[in-house]
């Protein structure tokens, strides 16, 4: 069963230059970097209901290149969706009968050198013609769990959601609601928008659809991932903090939802749209 998030993939050219971006935006400090020796290195930022792992290639080797290819085709930016689940083997199964081809189940295992600390895992994806094009992993922590720290109320603690762009709504319905079994808590069309928004719950944060009306998709072109809105106890404290970290942010507004606040980060996130907002409730 899958119980939330348990982490977003951005892909950035190089892992340093990609930390000090994040770790400015989101006013948090790593709490994770390993680099195997397969030629990538990671990083990760734990928040309260998810995380966000950066991705990039390190020195040589089949994986490195595998990296630097797909971000020369493709630019930096997120690429992944892993879902945590609580009975890998029985979603395992239930996704096999529901034709999404998940792949063999594999353990992992990472290393952080400089806190001499292990975390293992098991795993297995979708590929992304399952998925209609997005990438999906499924995993089961098994030890080494991060606690995420405190920060300040104008510093990132959470996501509040992330945004995937369809061309076909009632197939998104069927892969996150039906077969992914993904809470739907709202399906609204708002033409002054020209959008169709459809939201699913899962640990504390949204995976939320969108659909553009009028616009004559192909209804069989694949989804793809659109941005990411953080979630912050004082908005004008966060826009001051980015403001001064030299971050090209709109002023504060009033946000969609009732009590709520946002402002846009316009660049400089790795073509990651950006969103923060506050009055959300954990």
């Amino acid at each position: 069963m899958i119980s939330g998030v348990d982490h977003i993939v951005i892909l950035t050219p190089e892992i340093d230059a990609g930390t000090a971006v994040y770790a400015a935006l989101l006013g948090r400090s790593p709490d994770w970097r390993a680099d195997s020796d397969t030629g990538v290195a990671t990083v990760l930022f734990q928040l309260g209901n998810t995380a966000l792992e950066l991705v990039a290639p390190a020195g040589h080797g089949p994986s490195a290149e595998h990296l630097r290819e797909r971000i020369t085709a493709e630019g930096p930016g997120l690429k992944s969706l892993a879902f945590r689940s609580t009975d890998l083997s029985g979603d395992h199964r239930a996704f096999a009968r529901l034709a999404l081809s998940p792949t063999v189940i594999e353990e992992g295992e990472s290393e952080d050198m400089a806190r001499e600390a292990r975390r293992t895992w098991r795993r297995f994806r979708c590929p992304p013609e399952a998925s209609a094009g997005v990438r999906w992993f499924f995993i089961e922590p098994l030890d080494g769990d991060i606690e995420p720290a405190e920060v300040p109320l104008g510093h990132v603690h959470a996501l509040d959601h992330l945004v995937i762009n369809t061309p076909n709504p009632d197939r998104a319905m069927a892969l996150y609601g039906a077969k992914l079994g993904l809470r739907l808590a709202l399906d609204r069309s708002a033409p002054e928008w020209g959008v169709r928004l459809i939201f699913f719950r899962t640990g504390g944060l949204t995976v939320e659809i969108a659909h553009r009306l009028g616009q004559g998709e192909d209804p069989a072109a694949p989804d793809s991932f659109w941005g990411l809105t953080w979630r912050v106890g004082d908005i004008e404290a966060a826009h001051d903090r980015l403001a001064k970290a030299d971050f090209n942010v709109s002023d504060v507004r009033t946000g969609r939802r009732a009590g709520t606040r946002v402002f846009t980060v316009r660049d400089g996130t790795l073509s990651v749209p950006t969103l923060f907002i506050s009055g959300v409730a954990d």
